[in-house]
């Protein structure tokens, strides 16, 4: 006979962490017979790894590098930052709607030159109709000519490419 002290109930619910350590999700996840992935989909050195964000910023590093190599000096205080979308969309009118691309401000005493690039119109106005970088190139070279008061041909031989 069994003795009665051994037996016992637990009330506790048995997919509950407490008291034990929480699994990660590659262990939790059902591998079947091995068939799972074994390690990333991309490896870090190939184009694909990167997000779209990253190589957006990407294409803006290369069109401010061009630029660079095309001005030296002469732009070497200019800022390039890029944003999601314009501050303040909601409120823009349809005549305000014109720069939607990029903006630029010019240097002011204690403040570098900035040219804004507009992330999502950006790629909303590409669509696949033209190569993404190079209208990334067309709008760095446009606010870049307007900042210095030239015409974008001028800043840029190779502008105008996308024919945007």
């Amino acid at each position: 006979m069994q003795d009665a002290s051994s037996f016992s109930v637990s009330l506790t619910d048995p997919t509950s962490t407490e008291g034990r350590q929480a699994r990660s999700f590659y262990e939790r996840r059902r591998n079947r017979r091995g068939r799972g992935m074994r390690g990333e989909l991309f490896p870090q050195h190939l184009p694909a790894s990167r997000s779209r964000s990253e190589q957006f910023d990407d294409w803006v590093m290369e069109s401010a590098q061009r630029l660079e190599r095309l001005w030296g000096e002469r732009i070497q205080d200019l800022q390039i930052v890029v944003q999601e979308i314009p501050d303040g969309l909601e409120e823009m009118t349809s005549d305000t709607l014109r720069g939607l691309l990029g903006s630029c401000s010019p240097a002011a005493p204690g403040r570098p030159a900035v040219i804004t690039i507009y992330r999502h119109p950006v790629l909303m106005a590409a669509k696949a109709l033209l190569p993404v970088n190079e209208l990334v190139h067309d709008v760095v070279v446009e606010q870049t000519a307007e900042l210095m008061g030239l015409a974008p041909e001028v800043v840029d031989p190779a502008y105008g490419r996308s024919q945007a």
